[in-house]
């Protein structure tokens, strides 16, 4: 056998939140010499279990997962240190004869990992100031509305209240003339020469997803998520402007701690911003255009069956 044939792939499983790609994983996982690895920015934060539909320890000991719960809430975690800490797991599952299968809708991880992270200018202070600012008088959407007009393919992947992501695409803007965009095209894969499955979970009934996203969120908070979050709330060294408290539905449910709004309301808010998160994950997908699509209602035995095939035909 060749060694390119005998050479062990890297598996991408990727989708909009709610589209179930942890369970279409983990029914792999427990057939296949799989181990999985997180590609979600939100799980990588300790104590934020319910909300980012974390798997259960009895899942975990079952299936090996990693980075999972790899920092605490009150830290940042960037996407050069996901990459950087993914090739480590990487490396160690394929030294083990097993395979990776990382799987999540942190597209900018993914983006990092497979086309690799473009070098960019440092944070320029002044211009930060500058830009908040200007976001205290005019409101961030407005500046996501400036992104638009500079970096249209950059704003879609990034909601009009994502201070940190717009400020830092403004940022690269006015500091290189050049859009984030097309300096993140200019990247080397840090995963050249490895062999990619990747497949991307797109329902055909955008309708049906949201239903799911909304089940999934009202179940989510049958299961003490409002509890979880007050906790969090509770420690006093977290705020609103952390990135760990602005993942949806932390973040809302934080401004409902606060007294911003009534608990159904932030419900209602936190369904929503659910919902244009998969909006924005699917126009990112669309435009990487590297994941085969795959139907998540119709296909998932199919699929299973066929990646266990071709796994099998490595002989591991």
């Amino acid at each position: 056998m060749s060694a390119e044939r005998r050479a062990l792939p890297v598996l991408v499983l990727t989708g909009p939140t709610g589209s179930g790609k942890s369970a279409w994983a983990e029914g792999l996982a427990e057939e296949a010499p799989i181990e999985i690895v997180s590609v979600d920015s939100a799980q990588v934060y300790r104590g934020l279990d319910i909300g980012t539909a974390k798997p259960s320890s009895a899942v975990r000991a079952r299936i090996p997962h990693h980075l999972i719960d790899v920092c605490d809430p009150a830290e940042g975690y960037s996407a050069g240190r996901f990459v950087s800490e993914a090739l480590e797991c990487i490396r160690a599952i394929q030294g083990r004869g097993r395979v990776p299968l990382l799987v999540g809708g942190t597209m900018l991880y993914l983006r990092a990992l497979v086309r690799g992270l473009a070098p960019l200018p440092q944070a320029s202070e002044p211009l930060r100031r500058s830009l908040d600012a200007q976001a205290a008088r005019e409101g961030w959407p407005a500046l996501h509305a400036e992104l638009q007009r500079l970096d249209p393919q950059a704003a879609a992947r990034i909601a009009p209240n994502d201070a940190q992501r717009i400020q830092r695409a403004l940022e690269v803007c006015r500091l290189t003339g050049e859009r984030l965009s097309d300096l993140q095209r200019r990247g080397s894969s840090p995963l050249a020469g490895v062999p990619l499955w990747a497949w991307a979970l797109v329902p055909r009934e955008r309708a049906e997803l949201h239903r799911r996203i909304a089940e999934r969120f009202h179940a989510m908070m049958a299961t003490g998520w409002l509890e979880e979050v007050r906790g969090l709330y509770a420690r006093g060294d977290l705020s609103a402007g952390h990135a760990s408290m602005r993942t949806v539905g932390y973040r809302q449910l934080w401004a409902h701690l606060a007294g911003e709004c009534t608990l159904a309301e932030a419900v209602e808010q936190g369904i929503a911003a659910t919902r244009q998160l998969a909006k924005r994950q699917l126009t990112w997908m669309r435009a990487e255009g590297w994941a085969e699509r795959v139907d998540p209602a119709r296909q998932v035995l199919s699929w299973n069956r066929d990646v266990q095939r071709r796994l099998a035909e490595l002989q591991l």
